[in-house]
């Protein structure tokens, strides 16, 4: 049972005059028994709360910043009329900050044996999946002074995925896909690539593109012409361990890391390359393979979606081994992982021969735009000494990429905005190489 400020209000409104006039126990039992008589019949007329019986419909997944509708409804078996209060509780993060209160208490009024829908408009600030908690229903008498109060269970999940940001610079990516893809043909002969059509000889071709049949049934000199190869296969490999936790600006690494992620698989898919994903630490926290290129982008983001940092050193060794055992044939392997000195050099480094023997290897990693800031500030001791940390973090960054390039590996470090558009751009150019 509850009880209402209207009940508080006339028991104290009762009081009042036998507390000044004639205060004795007999005043205000006068005063109360009728009230409490009042509230026991308004308890009783109160619709009951157990047997009243929910569903839910709406979206399961929407993107981080997008808004999600799930629709609740009531449905009123009993013979009385119900008037409640309804709270459908979901995660603090389903919600914008300060819209809880408003956005998940609702009034409702249900005549019997009908039902009614309510809609809750979320709003998630975090990915990962957001369950529903419990639905809390106050159902109140017809005067107004008591309440029934019960609590239900309505599951419901809404998967809330990256919001991919990066999605913006696809279409300046395909433009120059395309010409890569011959549609525009490739003039230039290169290991690893396709055979494309046949074109007249012009001086300069390289004599080596000539195809002496072609010529022969014909008048003139036929050479072939050629583009990037097709159905190439790429892993993209998530370092998850405890340094893509750090944030860089508004985001951790990780969020920035999953957004160059999926650029690059749209970009590839459409390539008509095959696309898998790793995210891998301690253990493989999430896989895809196998899928086709219409079903990769959306395997690939429902799979990030609840991917979070963990607070544990990557195990190198493990991570290579992974990455062997899910690419058995030559392939890209795009690794998105700090260039900080010490986990390249005793992590990466140690088992970096066995990934570039077998397979083309490209480093990206986030850079963070406040230690460019601070090594251009001066005017204190303060700045001279911030920049001189930032010019120090610069110069082992720098060095620890060269470490990875005299290796043979393509290095791409950028900031959060910038990084899906690098890593797309080498993708492009170790394609129009052939290096695929």
């Amino acid at each position: 049972m509850a009880l209402t400020g209207r009940t508080a209000l006339l028991a104290a409104l009762g009081s009042l005059p036998v507390g000044i006039l004639a205060p004795s126990w007999t005043g205000m039992l006068a005063v109360n028994a009728p009230l409490s008589l009042a509230i026991l019949c308004d308890y009783v007329m109160a619709a009951p709360v157990r047997k009243l019986q929910f569903t839910r419909s709406g979206d399961t997944t929407v993107r981080l910043g997008d808004g999600a509708v799930v629709q609740l409804t009531v449905t009123n078996p009993s013979r009385r009329r119900l008037r409640a209060h309804l709270r459908d509780a979901w995660p603090p993060s389903s919600w914008l900050p300060g819209t809880e209160q408003t956005a998940s208490r609702q009034k409702l009024t249900v005549p019997a044996g009908e039902r009614r829908a309510l809609t809750t408009a979320l709003r998630p600030t975090r990915r990962g999946d957001r369950h529903a908690a419990r639905v809390t229903v106050r159902s109140y008498g017809p005067l107004g002074l008591a309440a029934r109060q019960g609590n239900h269970t309505v599951p419901w999940t809404v998967r809330v995925l990256p919001p991919f940001t990066s999605r913006k610079h696809l279409p300046s990516r395909l433009a120059r896909l395309r010409e890569l893809d011959g549609r525009t043909s490739v003039l230039t002969r290169g290991d690893g690539t396709e055979f494309d059509s046949l074109r007249e000889y012009v001086p300069g071709d390289d004599t080596r593109s000539i195809d002496w049949r072609a010529t022969a049934r014909r008048t003139t000199v036929a050479v072939r012409t050629w583009r990037p190869e097709r159905d190439r296969h790429i892993l993209i490999v998530l370092d998850t361990g405890r340094t893509s936790a750090g944030r860089v600006g508004d985001v951790p690494r990780l969020d920035a890391a999953m957004d160059a992620t999926l650029l690059l698989t749209a970009l590839a898919s459409r390539a008509g390359d095959r696309v898998g994903l790793l995210a891998y630490d301690r253990r493989l926290r999430a896989h895809v393979q196998g899928r086709s290129a219409g079903d990769v982008l959306p395997a690939v983001v429902n799979a990030l979606a609840t991917v979070e940092p963990e607070l544990v050193e990557t195990d190198a060794r493990g991570l290579a081994a992974t990455a062997l055992a899910r690419a058995p044939r030559r392939s890209l392997l795009v690794l998105l992982t700090s260039l900080d000195a010490a986990p390249i050099e005793e992590g990466l480094l140690p088992v970096l021969p066995q990934l570039t023997q077998r397979h083309t290897v490209l480093v990206a990693s986030v850079a963070d735009p406040h230690t460019d800031r601070m090594a251009a500030s001066r005017g204190t001791i303060d700045a001279v000494y911030e920049a001189a940390a930032a010019t120090q973090a610069h110069t082992q960054r720098h060095r620890t990429a060269d470490q990875l390039r005299r290796h043979g590996v393509t290095v791409v470090d950028a900031t959060p905005e910038n990084l899906a558009p690098a890593l797309a751009d080498a993708y492009l150019a170790l394609k129009a190489a052939g290096r695929l």
